[in-house]
């Protein structure tokens, strides 16, 4: 039996789907390769906006097209957010949640052998514990990615992500050290730790995120560590100076942004005004001695913003230098307070305004590339594109392609960077 997988969303989507082909792969399936017919489809569903829901469903009719006999199973958010929803799906055989993710195989043999419709959505519960799952390799991928918490107990007016991932909860310390070491002995020399609400890590079981980056760097073998997505507003003075002095902690922060004005966020119902997130910035900047780089995510078009707040928001990230910003449209979802609020934009509306902060942000970005020509910095080589230039990424996050004669896939070195060419810099090992 053949599966194939398609994942939408963030890191802890894709880290999940790396769990469930493990499982799958344990009970006897093979993974389809590129477009060769499957006997199961699986999408793992972004609903964050309602352009992922779309996707999932065009996936699914795709799939059914390449091996109408196939089962095709809807999973991940969109169902534990929309349930009544993706019930109806006619696209989808099995439809499952987030609960209980290893049930989807059962689910998936009930269609098999019964050829008839499974609607196995399981609600999220009170005390729920964080769901240990495989992952024991990361195929193809050079850095491994380790879910440690999930869920969001916040209330964001836009946010469909605590009805998708329920209240949040982390995995014990001892489980991530033991999988950290088991990923070194493969060889993995950098590691991710991610989350729905990073930051809350630990909040339920008496511990906290900075323990475990300590914890995470006296693994052996383990040289560089990143975070996922993390809330400014949980980032005390303590925090920041204990993770400054982590020297395997890459300096590289994703600071959850969603408006550069404040009145918007007050809007948002987000916990931080825009003055309290530069000051955070410019903290990781003072603790990491100037060496660090930041890259966000922003909202524009929602509910009752003004063109004039639109541009209070454009110059505060500009202001920032972020590396790297991701500018999406507000998303109306059924079931938030925003999808209710007054002043509703339109799609045309929404589009001009990404296109013209995405823009500037771009161009913020160009300049700060440039601005790190001639200097030296550690590089994760990636992926071979000949015998001796690799792409990957330095610790500040910026994709290059490195000379590095007589080196291998995996393994970190030291480059100097000379060029930008507006995508990635070019770089020659030292």
């Amino acid at each position: 039996m053949r599966v194939s997988f398609y994942t939408l969303g963030c890191k802890v989507n894709q880290n999940e789907t790396g769990a469930l082909e493990q499982l799958f792969l344990r009970r006897g399936y093979t993974l389809a390769a590129g477009d060769e017919a499957a006997d199961v489809y699986v999408v793992n569903s972004c609903t964050v906006t309602a352009g992922g829901d779309k996707k999932s469903r065009q996936w699914l009719r795709r799939a059914k097209r390449l091996n109408p006999g196939a089962v095709t199973v809807m999973a991940g958010c969109y169902p534990q957010a929309f349930p009544d929803e993706a019930a109806q799906l006619e696209e989808a055989d099995v439809v499952v949640g987030n609960v209980d993710r290893a049930a989807m195989l059962e689910d998936i043999q009930k269609a098999l052998d019964s050829g008839e419709r499974v609607v196995d959505i399981r609600a999220h519960e009170k005390g729920e514990r964080f769901e240990e799952l495989p992952m024991e390799n990361f195929e193809g991928h050079t850095r491994a990615f380790i879910k440690v918490q999930d869920g969001c107990d916040r209330r964001c007016a836009y946010c469909v992500i605590p009805r998708a991932r329920g209240a949040s909860r982390s995995r014990s310390e001892e489980s991530v050290v033991k999988e950290l070491a088991a990923l070194a002995a493969a060889g993995y020399k950098e590691v991710v730790l991610s989350g729905i609400n990073l930051p809350s890590y630990g909040k339920d079981t008496g511990t906290d995120l900075v323990s475990l980056i300590e914890a995470a760097a006296k693994v052996e073998g383990i040289e560089r560590i990143r975070l996922g997505s993390l809330e400014p507003d949980l980032l005390s003075d303590e925090a920041i100076a204990r993770m400054a002095a982590v020297k395997e902690l890459c300096p590289q922060f994703h600071l959850s942004l969603q408006s550069g004005c404040t009145a918007t966020l007050r809007r948002m119902r987000r916990v931080y005004t825009a003055e309290e997130y530069a000051r955070v910035v410019e903290k990781l900047r003072t603790a990491f001695g100037g060496f660090a780089s930041f890259t966000t995510d922003v909202i524009v078009g929602f509910p009752g913003e003004t063109e004039a707040e639109f541009a209070e928001s454009l110059a505060f990230v500009c202001q920032q230098k972020f590396l790297k910003v991701h500018v999406f449209p507000y998303s109306r979802r059924a079931g938030t307070p925003a999808a209710d609020f007054p002043g509703q934009l339109t799609e045309a509306e929404k589009a001009d305004r990404v296109h013209r902060l995405q823009t500037a942000a771009d161009a913020v970005r160009d300049t700060l590339a440039r601005e790190m020509l001639g200097s030296e910095d550690t590089v994760l080589l990636e992926k071979a594109v000949s015998s001796n230039l690799f792409t990957g990424y330095t610790r500040l996050y910026l994709p290059v392609a490195v000379k590095a004669p007589g080196a291998a896939a995996g393994q970190i070195v030291t480059a100097r960077l000379t060029e930008w060419d507006g995508e990635r810099a070019r770089a020659e090992a030292l």
